[in-house]
């Protein structure tokens, strides 16, 4: 039947019966043996038939059978689909709506990094073979105050090595790598870079220089830097001068025992904003020197700071400019040839005039009506003329007055706008920075010479083993020791890496170290872990570059030692090395003492809110984080610019959490104003001991020796003895019982054993001075008020009853007891609180004086001085607030000023409450400011409803049944309100 005749008109089919099998059978085994002609393949095909029909049968039995809709399949199951994948069967969706299915891959990312290494003009394989010879390497800090340059003179540099695609109008800010630095426009986080530069001679060095912020909060970066350093550059405004940071700055340097030079910098703005002629400019630079030298030499600093002794400078960061009297003397010195440029640089400073007629340098001006120092007749007057040239000629004209100082332009720089076309000029006269190089390589010594001083002035340990003469010798062959100071996290907030200086062996990839934190000591090495150095980089702030070994003197970068480093680090041999110790931990000069309770939104988020702040306090040198006994997380900070910045980083960087944030609050301290009025005793729980103490103030002054160091509990007994008696005039006795410094070696009390070899068995109370010792320290960190530290305040042990039998003394008897027993002694002794001061400095113009004084007298402030700014229309106050007042002061300050007011403050000293804090007759109410007399007792309740205290302190805690009694005995006076059961 042919194929058309077998549909119908409507498409239906009217074939033959397609059901006839053996037709069929018949059909494709002819066709099978036509096409393929094999007998082989004739049999494969039938047995293939012959399964695929018993299939069919199958399928056809089964299709008729009765299904249940429960037992129905409609899709294949998961593990017939991928039969090697785990298949997890959920009941119920447990995935919250916003959160998507699969999550898009985020890239964090906190700070600018160079998508590739920049060209420079120096080869990275010559910096590396630099870094093998510590006598060409220098390490230095930028230091000083906020916005006097820093990081502009630091693009300078960069603008100099590095070849990148600049707009010279804008400011770049190379080493401020965060994005939120950007946008405040100031330093958060001190950035080093390694460059390779040229001095006068043509000599190539490798200058290793660290950028520090400038803001008064953030001077723990300025610490870390001065740690690793060898040499300090000091940069100062030439129209601000020297600003209260600025000598913060100097004196820190002094105490690091770090080499100083100073830079004056913007001395654009002495010609260009205050217009200032060339002798009252030479005038205004002195003063700002003889302030730098008045702080040095109360800070006992030796070496004068002066231009004709090398260690000035003088720059315009912004024009891109930059000379020292011996850079500037060689322009002359390559003009005329006949005299060297070092001897004429000697002759541009100081009360020296030239007297033409008989060519001679003179200390005597020639004709007293035109009388012109060297340094305005051959520096500032020749600056002023191209200044004057650039900004007030155009054209031909400027062309020709500038190529006969030796600047040459094109035609279409010259029709740039004034402030590029003075950039390219000015730094087309004064070439390359390498006078500030040679001031760096003559004023600052190498690692090799400078590692003795720094060693002696860090290390803690024993120089008379093989890594002690290594580092002191700067021994590149000798024991790995290396000193970590600051962790840098990676751009996206995930992983840190340890930055910190070699100051003995080599550190090589893949070398096992041992990492030693800030508590290990030979007698307790729990503060030790093994790691491995995975990864070590030259860092350039935006980009790193990687090496295989770094060797003593340099700078690097190092992944892998990071876990176990919170704040410093002492990284050193595994093997090899067992009597290495620690470096000291950085020595701040600021203290932190403004502090905010956090708490995350979502509660379930509390393990990730704990994870960033264990980043956090890794990240900034000076944060503190702690736990309440209310259970409440504070942070602790230097102030509210730094708080920011922290939290900043919490929610963004390290936390990505939302968190609730509680009013900032200054951190408080205890005191005491008399000697206890009572011997005051405690009786151990067991009553088979008993000890006696009174309190007392200590001495102005001691507490701040403590803190700074300036004697140590550490010290062999007659040290501190001959210290006392010297210097605060204590007895003998005294001065040898002291037993301890509280709450740690250098907290601010003292605990004194007075008691009488005849009257307490020694031997005994010798058995459980430890446990005395760690009652005091105990008591000292959290007082009974409000528990905040105890300060200025002596201990002394009269009496002591200790039982013979060493079961009934131990730790858990006498520690509770002696804490017991200071509390009580504390609370005879009149006790008071402390608040934190801030020294304010505020710039301004002179009819905003009036504005201050009234902003400062709301806030409980104190103006201590009011003075010119010399040289400028400006007036700087100087005033004193306390921190607990200071929250809003600067946006206060400039509403109140219009914006024309600036300000900077930090903490300056601990001063007394006003009022008793626990006088029970002063009623506090609620949204009224409390008087002057109360506030003590105001602060005092307001602490410890926050901590989750009782609003008084309860004697019931800290007087036995016994002292009570003996106190109603001796004097019923003594039972005051406070002292009465609640």
């Amino acid at each position: 039947m042919d194929e058309d005749n077998m549909y119908d008109e409507f498409g239906n089919y009217i074939g033959p019966d397609l059901g006839d099998e053996d037709d069929n059978d018949e059909e494709s085994e002819d066709e099978l043996q036509d096409d393929w002609g094999d007998a082989k393949m004739e049999e494969d095909y039938k047995e293939e038939k012959k399964d695929y029909m018993e299939e069919e049968e199958e399928e056809e039995d089964t299709s008729r059978a009765i299904v249940l809709h429960e037992d129905k399949v409609y899709y294949p199951a998961a593990s017939e689909v991928y039969p090697e994948a785990e298949v997890l069967v959920e009941d119920e969706d447990t995935q919250p709506l916003e959160t998507p299915i699969i999550a898009p891959v985020k890239h964090k990312q906190f700070s600018h990094v160079e998508t590739k290494i920049p060209r420079t003009n120096f080869n990275f394989k010559f910096l590396a073979g630099l870094m093998d010879h510590p006598t060409l390497l220098r390490n230095i800090a930028l230091i000083g105050n906020l916005h006097h340059g820093k990081t502009t003179l630091m693009d300078l540099f960069v603008r100099e090595t590095h070849e990148l695609d600049w707009t010279q109008t804008k400011y770049q800010g190379y080493t401020d790598t965060r994005f939120d630095e950007q946008k405040r426009k100031i330093s958060i986080k001190a950035m080093p870079m390694s460059l390779v530069m040229q001095s006068l001679k043509g000599k190539s060095y490798l200058l290793n220089m660290m950028d520090t912020p400038g803001h008064v909060n953030f001077s723990d970066e300025q610490t870390a830097a001065l740690r690793i350093a060898d040499g300090a550059i000091v940069v100062i405004d030439s129209v601000e001068g020297v600003m209260a940071q600025t000598a913060r700055s100097l004196r820190h340097a002094v105490e690091e025992e770090v080499p100083i030079c100073v830079c004056i910098n913007k001395m654009d703005r002495l010609m260009l904003e205050l217009k200032l002629p060339p002798k009252d400019a030479y005038h205004k630079i002195c003063h700002t020197l003889e302030e730098v030298n008045k702080i040095l030499s109360k800070c006992g600093y030796s070496e004068k700071i002066s231009p004709e002794l090398g260690n000035v400078c003088f720059a315009s960061a912004y024009y891109g400019w930059m000379f020292t009297l011996e850079s500037f003397a060689k322009i002359y010195s390559d003009y005329h040839e006949t005299f060297t440029a070092k001897e004429f640089s000697r002759k541009l400073w100081g009360n020296v005039y030239l007297h033409k007629k008989k060519r001679k340098f003179k200390s005597q001006p020639e004709n007293s009506k035109n009388a012109k120092r060297t340094f305005v007749e051959f520096v500032l007057e020749p600056l002023y003329k191209i200044h004057s040239y650039v900004l007030g000629s155009e054209g031909a004209q400027l062309k020709a007055m500038l190529s006969e100082v030796g600047i040459e332009l094109k035609n279409e720089e010259l029709l740039l706008d004034p402030q590029p076309l003075l950039q390219l000029a000015l730094s087309q006269f004064f070439g390359n920075s390498s006078g500030f190089v040679s001031m760096c390589v003559d004023q600052f010594p190498s690692p090799i010479k400078a590692t003795r001083r720094k060693v002696r002035h860090t290390y803690t340990g024993e120089l008379q083993i093989d890594a002690g003469r290594a580092m002191l010798t700067c021994d590149k062959k000798g024991p790995v020791m290396v000193n970590i100071v600051k962790l840098y996290s990676r751009p996206d907030g995930e992983k840190f890496d340890a930055y910190g200086r070699v100051l003995s062996g080599t550190v090589r990839t893949g070398m096992k170290v041992r990492v030693l934190g800030e508590n290990y000591s030979l007698e307790d090495e729990e503060d030790m872990q093994i790691a491995e150095v995975t990864k070590i980089w030259v860092f350039q702030s935006r980009y790193r570059v990687e090496i295989n070994r770094v060797t003593a003197g340099n700078w690097a970068l190092f992944e892998g030692i990071d876990l176990s480093v919170t704040k410093t680090a002492t990284v050193c041999d595994e093997k090899g090395n067992p009597d290495a110790v620690i470096f000291r931990p950085l020595r701040f000069n600021l203290e932190s003492c403004v502090k905010v309770a956090i708490e995350p939104i979502q509660p379930s988020e509390l393990p990730k809110m704990l994870n960033a702040l264990r980043k956090v306090n890794k990240s900034y040198p000076l944060v503190r984080t702690k736990v309440e006994d209310s259970g409440e997380h504070t942070i602790i900070g230097t102030g509210e610019l730094y708080l920011d910045c922290v939290l900043h980083d919490l929610r963004l960087m390290y936390g990505e959490l939302e968190i609730r944030v509680a009013d900032p609050v200054a951190t408080f301290c205890e005191t005491v104003v008399e000697t206890s009025s009572l011997k005051c005793f405690a009786e151990t729980p067991n009553k088979k001991n008993k000890l006696t103490m009174i309190a007392e103030p200590l001495e102005d002054g001691i507490s701040n020796d403590i803190e700074n160091e300036t004697v140590r509990i550490d010290w062999d007994e007659k040290e501190i003895a001959d210290f006392f008696q010297d210097k605060y005039d204590w007895d003998i006795l005294a001065a040898r019982s002291i037993w301890a410094f509280g709450p740690d070696s250098t907290g601010p009390n003292i605990f004194i054993d007075d008691t009488i070899a005849s009257e307490v068995d020694k031997t005994r109370l010798s058995s459980v001075k430890q446990s005395i010792v760690q009652g005091f320290q105990w008591g000292t960190r959290e007082g009974p008020l409000c528990n905040e530290p105890i300060r200025n305040v002596k201990f002394k042990l009269l009496d002591a009853s200790i039982s013979k039998d060493p079961i009934y003394r131990g730790g858990g008897q006498i520690i509770p007891t002696a804490r017991r027993v200071a509390y009580s002694a504390f609370l005879l002794a009149t006790p008071r609180l402390m608040e934190p001061l801030y020294f304010i400095e505020i710039q301004c113009p002179a009819d905003c004086v009036a504005a201050i004084y009234n902003v400062l007298a709301r806030r409980r402030g104190q103006v201590t001085a009011s003075l010119p700014k010399a040289g400028t229309p400006l007036y700087t106050v100087h005033a004193s607030l306390p921190v607990i007042d200071s929250f809003g002061f600067e946006t206060d300050l400039r509403s109140h000023t219009e914006g024309k007011a600036f300000c900077q403050s930090f903490f300056d000293h601990w001063d007394v409450v006003p009022g008793d804090p626990l006088d029970k007759n002063i009623v506090l109410k609620p949204l009224e400011p409390s008087p002057m007399e109360a506030l003590a007792r105001e602060f005092m309740v307001k602490t410890r409803r926050r901590k989750g205290l009782r609003e008084d302190v309860s004697i019931k805690r800290f007087f036995d049944d016994h002292m009570l009694q003996e106190l109603a005995a001796q004097d019923p006076d003594l039972q005051r309100d406070y002292f009465a059961e609640m």
